[in-house]
């Protein structure tokens, strides 16, 4: 009778958790569908104009923004582990600050600061006597301006994963590099960058998907990419087929990225033998080339976060009216509603799959895990537009039901599109899986033997995992639900579309003033975005500050990739 308890129970768990991967599974299914439905002639005149454009693009600002990232990331995070100079202890957790300020706002603030009415080309006529058109500046708002505020918002993925792979690597190998005659650099090109070159990959990859998702800062910048192309599509020719039939095309983009990247990386694995002391054998500067090294880690600093916050700050500032201070509450009062029910509902979510794999070992829930954290890789046009889809679709039938069994009755409506109910799963679909990530990782820190003896003693799935695990776990839930509650205030696209009338996020009202060039108006609501966006900056310092002596030496299983 236990024994027939305990299956049922493991399989209560593991279809919960399979219905929980419905939230990324549908919507994918949903957009793709779609590819083969009549758009109406949508697609064939996309085909002919703009299509080639969002292609072009997309593909351009993928490949330069990773570049770039990847540059800044892997230099600034090898100057700060191998090398000491002036100013590296400041520099080390300040390089994650750009993070604070989402793509969008960092165009808004840099267009203002740049443009030819902004203080800087002002006061560059001022002192050189130049009028308008006799010199030539930079613009903002193009596809170079794009690619260089994208990079520095994104390099920062890179800098963490960089930074946390050579903290980790063995003194030993670094010395026998320079036994063998390769100098600093040389160590660097053919020791270090190999051993972290899986963990870069990784976290250029995800640079690469936050670039093609992005929405707010290509569409301010007037770059037309194919997730402009979709909102546009959906917005502008009223036709949601074509729209799924782009997002369709974004979507097999990313998952070929995906499957490149795993392909590329192929069965290699590394290994760490020895601990290294993050504090020994660093290389020190003096000189040109300690200033040499705090310019390169300083400058990214200056232009993805010192500048824009410096901005918006000025602007709020300078331009506050207290006539506006309700109706930034309000919307202030809708984003944190938003995010902590949101926040709540991945931890929770998260907890069903993440205890799933660990109570039942096997494929399937493992599987189902994998399928979970894939929702992160899917650009927020392409879940809000399969979400609509699907959501619609379930809207018509309740409402076809509802005339069958009461036609004199009026009818229930648009119950999940039209509320935001539509919201709250497109963030999860989008969000799960950083709430994944934080909450496995925790679990595998529990000791198996602890299952082992709450089993011993006839303890139920559900009373191991409120008893013992939940306990355990409590700074891992935490650190899930801030890292969530942060994404959501700064989602925009999936925001955007999803959202029912007048509810407006911080993010929207941020969008829609910008929009309307009045920047000024915007930057309280951008500054507050900021100002949350600096949370999980705190937080991955602190998991960075993190001695690496200690670790166990080995562990049962790995998280999922």
């Amino acid at each position: 009778m236990t024994l027939g308890r305990s299956r049922a129970g493991h399989t209560r768990w593991i279809i919960a958790s399979a219905t929980v991967s419905l939230l990324v599974i549908v919507p994918v299914a949903v957009v793709l569908a779609n590819l083969a439905r009549d758009s109406g002639g949508v697609w064939e005149h996309l085909a002919e104009t703009r299509l080639a454009e969002y292609v072009g693009n997309t593909i351009f600002l993928g490949i330069a923004v990773t570049t770039i990232a990847t540059i800044i990331g892997v230099a600034t995070a090898w100057l700060l582990t191998a090398c000491r100079f002036p100013g590296c202890g400041v520099l080390t957790w300040a390089q994650l600050l750009p993070l604070a300020v989402p793509g969008y706002i960092a165009a808004y603030a840099m267009t203002d600061l740049l443009q030819f009415a902004g203080p800087v080309q002002t006061a560059l006529r001022s002192w050189t006597g130049w009028a308008g058109g006799e010199y030539w500046f930079p613009a903002v708002r193009s596809l170079p301006g794009a690619t260089v505020i994208l990079a520095m918002s994104l390099y920062p993925y890179v800098f963490f994963a960089a930074r946390a792979s050579f903290l980790t690597l063995p003194t030993s190998v670094l010395e026998a590099g320079r036994t063998l005659g390769r100098g600093s650099l040389g160590t660097f090109l053919s020791v270090a960058m190999p051993l972290a070159g899986p963990a870069i990959a990784a976290s250029s990859l995800l640079v690469v998907m936050e670039t093609v998702a992005d929405f707010g800062t290509a569409d301010y910048c007037a770059v037309d990419t194919l997730a402009t192309g979709i909102y546009r599509t959906w917005l502008g020719l009223d036709s949601i087929v074509g729209a799924a039939q782009l997002s369709s095309l974004l979507l097999m983009g990313v998952l070929v990225l995906i499957v490149a990247e795993s392909v590329a990386r192929g069965r290699r694995r590394f290994h760490q033998t020895a601990a290294r002391d993050a504090k020994s054998h660093r290389r020190h500067l003096r000189g040109f080339a300690g200033i040499g090294a705090l310019a390169a880690c300083a400058l990214p600093v200056l232009l993805g976060f010192a500048l824009p916050a410096g901005r918006l700050l000025w602007l709020a500032v300078s331009s506050w009216d207290p006539a506006d201070a309700e109706r930034l509450l309000g919307h202030g009062r809708n984003t944190v509603a938003l995010a902590g029910i949101s926040s709540v509902l991945a931890v929770s979510l998260a907890v069903i799959v993440v205890f799933t794999k660990r109570l039942h070992v096997g494929r399937l829930p493992r599987a189902i895990a994998v399928a979970c954290r894939m929702g992160y890789a899917i650009p927020g046009p392409v879940i809000a537009i399969g979400l609509l889809l699907a959501l619609g679709w379930i809207d018509h039938r309740i409402n076809d039901a509802s005339r069958w069994l009461r036609p004199d009755s009026a009818l229930p409506g648009l119950l999940l599109t039209g509320s935001v109910t539509a919201l709250l799963i497109g963030y999860q679909t989008r969000f799960l899986a950083v709430a994944l990530a934080v909450i496995d990782t925790g679990m595998l820190r529990i000791n198996r033997k602890l299952d082992d003896a709450a089993r011993g003693l006839g303890a139920r799935p559900g009373n191991m995992l409120a008893r013992i695990h939940a306990p355990l776990l409590r700074a891992s839930l935490f650190a899930a639900g801030l890292l969530v509650f942060v994404d959501v205030v700064k989602e925009l696209p999936a925001t955007l579309m999803l959202r029912p009338f007048n509810v407006d996020t911080l993010a929207v009202h941020v969008y829609q003033l910008a929009s309307d060039e009045r920047l000024d108006s915007a930057a309280p609501a951008a500054l507050a975005i900021v100002v949350v966006g600096v949370l999980p900056a705190i937080v991955l310092h602190r998991l960075l500050a993190r001695p690496v002596h200690g670790q166990a030496r080995s562990r049962p299983e790995q998280p999922d990739a």
